[in-house]
């Protein structure tokens, strides 16, 4: 999932930015490089002069390699996981040094990237989540990948519900790497506590039946609530609305206002206001892992940092179908891009770091190590997968949902329709507004949105 929100740049500034011209891009209200005009054209340069790697630092034992920079999305633990496939992979060849830097999240890197072609100053490798890179695509700041392909690496290596994500017609842009789904996360402790089972819900409406043991439940004097929902569950939200049998659009029509939304969207009124079972948190997993919320939703990657934050035994399930279970969910997380520069020798260094990290092994570390998905195909047959399955079963459920994944509705490929589909959202979560009058106003919204990127949906589809 993307969280970027950045500053706006001008679209003169753009303009001489990219170096195109006035009919190849236009601005998108939310992520600098619009994604409404032209396509690259195929077959052009691999490289570019005037744009030249950002600085970093190489340490004179390595002074006489290709040295390559990679800007992360990642903090904490994900980046610890990280430098050390960096680590390993410096140590496995005398060729390349490659170095990895913190940006932040999804939303300073996006900042930080976009501030950097401006300055023509960039990194060889970006991490951008989901469709997000499409925007740069646009720009011609990313190379194809496809020529690097061969019969040990390719997009036949990956989880195939993933692979699509990174392509524009006929050629690839970016590779999956911290991919992910959605997952239902409980509480195991006090689920056996009011009497319910081990595994969790299957439905929301089963979930419904539930809450009321649960409730019985006291938190520090308080009620514990069944379920804690947050202002930014659209990507969540997405898999609610495939499961009542609704879409947020097509490749080329707003389809949000044609019912099950406003059903969707009033069962969860009833569920959080009138039935008083969840609530909209501050930050719903932080209240999930401290005890306050019985379940909420998180990502595949919250896992690991779950498991070490939670005092109880964490439990993770399918996404709740509306009546039935194993509704779809959306596909998440980033995958690797190779930034267009002056060398090609840089270039052809970072296509063997990919290879590198795309290697069984080295994704089923990077699983174990984060929660990401092992998403090399071949990584589920490992030892370290297998053993850390064996010791907890929760690392198989979002491998095993995988079966349920697909990409999310094309207007949601866009910063601005998401933080519009979180504003409709949380005013019912939180404020008990009317489903009808949000989904009607969403819907309006949503069409202006899909004015402007229609002609890129239908050429990536291409």
């Amino acid at each position: 999932m993307s969280d970027y929100r950045g500053p706006i740049l001008s679209r003169r500034s753009l303009l001489g930015l990219f170096g195109v011209g006035a009919a190849s891009l236009g601005l998108s209200a939310c992520v600098n490089v619009s994604s409404s005009g032209s396509a690259p054209a195929t077959g052009g340069a691999a490289t570019r002069d005037g744009f030249r790697q950002a600085a970093m630092e190489v340490p004179q034992e390595f002074k006489d390699r290709t040295a390559i920079l990679f800007w992360a999305p990642f903090t904490g633990t994900n980046f610890e996981a990280l430098q050390a496939l960096f680590d390993e992979f410096n140590r496995s060849q005398t060729d390349i040094y490659a170095v990895a830097q913190s940006q932040g999240n999804y939303n300073d890197l996006n900042q930080k990237f976009t501030a950097a072609l401006q300055a023509r100053e960039v990194p060889d490798l970006v991490c951008f989540p989901e469709h997000r890179w499409i925007q740069f695509w646009q720009a011609d700041a990313l190379v194809p990948l496809d020529r690097y392909f061969d019969a040990n690496w390719s997009l036949d290596v990956y989880l195939q519900n993933y692979v699509g994500e990174g392509k524009a017609g006929d050629e690839t842009f970016a590779v999956p790497f911290a991919r992910s789904t959605p997952l239902f996360y409980y509480n195991k402790d006090r689920f056996a506590e009011a009497g319910l089972p081990e595994t969790g819900p299957k439905s929301w409406y089963e979930y419904a039946e539930m809450a009321p043991e649960l409730l019985k439940i006291k938190v520090g004097g308080n009620p514990l609530k069944a379920f804690a929902f947050g202002a930014e569950d659209q990507w969540f939200g997405q898999s609610q609305l495939w499961a009542w049998g609704g879409k947020f659009s097509t490749a080329d029509k707003i389809t949000v206002a044609d019912g099950p939304a406003v059903e969707w969207l009033d069962w969860t009124r009833n569920f959080i206001h009138k039935d008083k079972f969840g609530y909209m948190a501050g930050e719903a997993m932080t209240d999930f892992t401290t005890g306050v919320a019985a379940a909420a939703h998180g990502s595949t990657a919250s896992l690991t940092g779950a498991k070490k934050t939670a005092k109880f035994n964490i439990g993770t399930a399918f996404m709740l179908g509306k009546d039935t279970a194993g509704p779809k969910v959306p596909t998440g997380g980033s995958g690797l891009s190779i930034v267009k520069a002056e060398s090609q020798d840089r270039q052809d260094a970072c296509a063997e770091l990919l290879r590198f990290l795309a290697q069984p092994e080295k994704s089923a570390q990077w699983h174990r190590d984060t929660g990401y998905l092992p998403i090399v195909t071949a990584a589920q047959d490992t030892t370290i997968v297998k053993q850390l399955v064996k010791e907890d079963p929760n690392y198989k459920t979002a491998f095993d949902q995988v079966r349920n994944a697909q990409t999310a509705d094309p207007v949601s490929w866009w910063e601005g329709p998401v933080q519009e589909i979180n504003k409709s959202m949380a005013a019912v979560y939180g404020d008990n507004a009317d489903p009808s009058a949000q989904v009607t106003a969403l819907a309006a919204t949503l069409e202006e949105s899909m004015g402007k990127y229609i002609d890129t949906i239908a050429k990536v589809n291409a």
